[in-house]
């Protein structure tokens, strides 16, 4: 086994002889060779079993040199003393050796790792991978490469500890030593070894840029037992929290061990750490692929249509909303879980939204398919506007999660312009309105409106309403069309809201006036790309 030296030998037989597996001693030997831990278990074993025994093949023949040989009497004696004369510690005397009739090696090879609960056995092999892989296959995503996590119980970090601390006074008399994060990572180790296989059985690259997640949950029956002598020691380090199971978490567990002194971890912890009852067991396989982002421009022609889901009190008011009415159908064609809807800004339940739309984006959690061509995505919005008249949608496409930003930037930095229908109680002339044509840039000191006080602060907000036109309907009744700065609240420039918006169309025109009607007629919001549809 050429990338262990000389050095490590005991180490090997230290480890061997305690009950750990193959590939942990090659972890705790700082192996980096990512191809040897990917060799069958088997051949492992073999390896380490014939590097030990060349080691003891070796000391034999210096012992020759030096001194006679002895009798074939003494010489078996001396093979059945037992393991003290075998091991470089004293302390490690309950510890089997690994010359011993070969038992400890060939226990180990079925015995689960006393470090890794059997994490580097069973689960690397074949069968395992196959079962993963089936469980993904079976999920039906579209994928072109993958990532795989993690997650391992919480007390391999506590047996790692055990294992490190023999290994490091093992070392010490050597003269050498050994920091705990010269190991390889078991995490790191099990990728390297799964790799290969879930690429091979899947078809497709591993990546750790990818946005479709492999992952395995690890479990063990008794976390809690190994783990709970940290929290009489530690207790600062365990806090419960609502959403999780059990205060001993991987996180609080190694903050616990970073904070207790070895000797009373060596007082409460076996070193070497025991043989494990039970093996690992894998509790659950899942795959998640990224969120995917779509975005658009909407019509609303309805003054019934709220823009999200209109629920008081636990009780919804209205059937649907501009939200569900796109939606459902994103969800569908991309198979996803969940989604979440943001966009420009926000139109009223009455008020419509013309022109060339209201920019939004929805992000679909979790989604099956993902791959859409152009043409699809034109069909796809074909669908949406088929399914009712209340809404239209435009430039349907993919966008990236980055590329939403700019929808938001726009929210305060931009301009919109409206139609109001404006009713006043005192009979009006063209010439009485006339004068608002020629307002510019008019500020306003806006407070909070009385009707969304309940999810807004209260605050007073300067905006500007940077155009005015009138057009007269007839003596109580005329049209006012104004280009604003984005967050103006309409309803109240026009009645005031009980004065709480200064100055406003009544006190300008001296008189009481409302609003009839509103509609949007231009979010100016140069996004998304617009497309030849």
């Amino acid at each position: 086994m050429s990338s262990l030296t000389e050095k490590d030998r005991p180490i090997v037989q230290l480890l061997l002889n305690a009950g750990t597996c193959p590939r942990c001693i090659l972890r705790f030997c700082c192996v980096g060779s990512q191809t040897l831990y990917r060799h069958p278990y088997k051949d492992l074993m073999k390896d380490l079993k014939e590097f030990v025994k060349n080691n003891q093949e070796k000391e034999d023949t210096v012992c020759s040199d030096v001194v006679d040989p002895p009798c074939k009497r003494i010489r078996l004696e001396h093979t059945e003393e037992g393991p003290g004369d075998l091991n470089h510690n004293g302390a490690l005397q309950q510890i089997p050796s690994v010359n011993d009739g070969n038992t400890a090696v060939e226990d180990s090879a079925v015995k689960v790792c006393n470090v890794c609960l059997g994490i580097l056995q069973e689960f690397c092999e074949v069968d395992f991978v196959k079962k993963v892989c089936q469980k993904v296959n079976s999920a039906d995503y579209q994928f072109t490469s993958f990532v795989f996590s993690v997650s391992l119980p919480p007390q391999l970090s506590v047996r790692e500890c055990a294992a490190w601390l023999l290994v490091k006074q093992e070392m010490g008399k050597l003269g050498l030593s050994l920091a705990k994060d010269d190991i390889v990572q078991l995490k790191e180790a099990y990728k390297w070894i799964i790799h290969p296989q879930l690429s091979e059985e899947l078809g497709v690259p591993a990546d750790g840029k990818s946005l479709f997640e492999v992952s395995v949950v690890f479990a063990h029956p008794e976390t809690e037992d190994e783990c709970r002598f940290l929290a009489t020691a530690c207790p600062d380090c365990f806090k419960p929290a609502k959403n999780k199971q059990s205060v001993f978490t991987r996180m609080a567990v190694i903050k616990a061990l970073e904070k207790i002194k070895e000797e009373d971890f060596l007082k409460h912890f076996p070193c070497p750490p025991s043989s494990p009852k039970n093996l690992c067991v894998a509790l659950e396989i899942q795959c998640n692929n990224g969120a995917v982002f779509v975005a658009g421009r909407y019509n609303k022609y309805s003054r019934n249509l709220p823009q999200t889901p209109w629920i008081i009190d636990g009780e919804r008011k209205l059937e649907s909303s501009v939200e569900e009415l796109i939606s459902e159908h994103l969800m569908a064609e991309f198979k996803a879980d969940s989604f979440n809807f943001s966009s420009s800004g926000r139109e009223d339940v009455d008020v419509r939204t013309l022109g060339n739309g209201r920019p939004f984006a929805i992000e679909l959690v979790n989604p099956r398919r993902i791959r859409f061509t152009a043409e699809e995505m034109k069909g796809l919005q074909q669908t949406i506007n088929n399914s009712s008249d209340k809404i239209q949608v435009r430039d349907l496409q993919l966008v990236t999660r980055s590329a939403i930003g700019r929808m938001k930037e726009g929210e305060e930095e931009k301009t919109k312009t409206y139609s109001a229908l404006i009713w006043t109680d005192k009979a009006i002339q063209k010439e009485d309105i006339a004068f608002l044509d020629d307002i510019k840039e008019l500020k306003l000191d806006q407070k909070t409106p009385l009707r969304v006080l309940h999810r807004r602060p209260l605050a007073v907000r300067c905006r500007i309403i940077h155009t005015m036109q009138s057009e007269y309907i007839d003596e109580h009744h005329f049209r006012l069309h104004l280009k604003t700065q984005a967050g103006t609240y309409i309803k109240e420039f026009v009645h005031g809201d009980f004065g709480r918006t200064k100055p406003n169309i009544g006190s300008l025109l001296n008189r009481t006036a409302d609003i009839l009607e509103l509609d949007v007629e231009s979010v100016d919001v140069d996004w998304p790309p617009t497309l030849d549809n």
